[in-house]
């Protein structure tokens, strides 16, 4: 990693001019400025905030990078990586990026000028830009990803049997009478929003069942995405027997959606999620899920992260699946007949 001296040497400046550009407290020339920042963009070089006089550089901090604080599914995967970190004596730092690759960028930046030890990290959905995550891989900081893993870097990570979880729903769904069932799938920039569709498109081939791509609608794992997804199913002149929601969040507001147009489930439509609802006791009908061991996705992954920090974790990459455990409640009864609906 670079240091403050090989910036200076690079912009052809001093070292207290390099530290005045980035601590912001003595001006310099704007023209002096700018040689020093692109040196420092150059070399990749981030200020030691905590750690510059210690010999041994660890800081036992760890930083966590999540895409979405607002969505159930990921205070307990940070409940679980807290839990390890504290056995371990770690303290864990977490960042929301608001399913934002900017945010996530930034909080990529900020987390390493402090020196954490290593990262915890679930993906904002976007473009493939991961050039940002390649660095700090390449720059030998241990990352560990959880539930969301981005192609194409050989890094730890553990994950959730995406592809079978939903297999198992949708082959529940059939096996209840269930045809035409609509799909609403998370972002299919990401891997996991892929296997999800992967497991509904495979249920489907075992069952003989055509796949149609009219019963397949894209959102992006938020609240809004099902409520205005959910609005257009509801809304069909042919509605489907049942619905397969890819999370939680969406599945809240999809029951929205459905409530708002008059259209009762199970009696009117069958729906299923991957996701245990928050208080998911409290909804009636009690839904049919895919639950997902959140609190071991957080616990394992910091733990490994730990392990390769600390040198017990040695050699090539590691992934961890865990397994999903469908449980089957009154939101998916047996579909009787075509729901047609009709409008003026």
């Amino acid at each position: 990693m670079a240091t403050i001296k090989e910036v200076a040497s690079k912009a052809g400046v001093s070292i207290a001019t390099v530290s005045n550009v980035i601590s912001g407290r003595i001006p310099v020339s704007p023209h002096l400025k700018q040689r020093v920042l692109e040196a420092v963009r150059a070399l990749d070089y981030h200020p030691n905030h905590i750690a510059r006089s210690l010999k041994v550089r660890q800081t036992h901090m760890l930083g966590m990078i999540i895409p979405d604080i607002t969505n159930p599914f990921f205070p307990e995967i940070i409940r679980g990586a807290e839990e390890a970190a504290r056995e371990r004596s770690y303290l864990l730092i977490t960042v929301n990026t608001d399913e934002r690759v900017e945010r996530e960028q930034n909080a990529l930046s900020a987390l390493r000028s402090r020196r954490v030890d290593g990262f915890l990290i679930a993906i904002a959905p976007g473009d493939g830009t991961i050039e940002h995550i390649r660095n700090a891989a390449d720059s030998g900081t241990p990352i560990v990803f959880l539930d969301r893993v981005p192609p194409g870097i050989g890094v730890d990570s553990v994950v959730v049997d995406n592809v079978r979880g939903a297999r198992e729903c949708v082959r529940h769904l059939v096996r209840m009478g269930h045809q035409e069932i609509a799909i609403i799938t998370g972002s299919l920039s990401l891997e996991i929003g892929r296997q999800r569709l992967e497991g509904y498109q495979e249920a489907l081939r075992e069952a003989g069942i055509e796949y149609n791509p009219a019963l397949v609608f894209e959102g992006d794992f938020r609240e809004t995405s099902g409520y205005r997804l959910g609005k257009q199913i509801a809304f069909r002149q042919h509605l489907p027997s049942a619905i397969f929601v890819c999370n939680a969040m969406m599945t809240v507001g999809v029951l929205q959606a459905l409530d708002e147009a008059g259209v009762h489930c199970p009696r009117d439509i069958a729906l299923a999620t991957f996701d245990e609802l928050p208080f998911g006791r409290a909804f009636h009908p009690l839904l049919t899920c895919v639950a997902q061991p959140t609190f071991d996705l957080g616990f394992k992954g910091a733990s490994m992260l730990i392990d390769r920090i600390e040198g017990k974790l040695t050699g090539g990459p590691v992934t961890i699946q865990l397994p999903a455990e469908l449980s089957i409640r009154e939101s998916t009864s047996a579909s009787t007949q075509n729901r047609t609906r009709f409008t003026a």
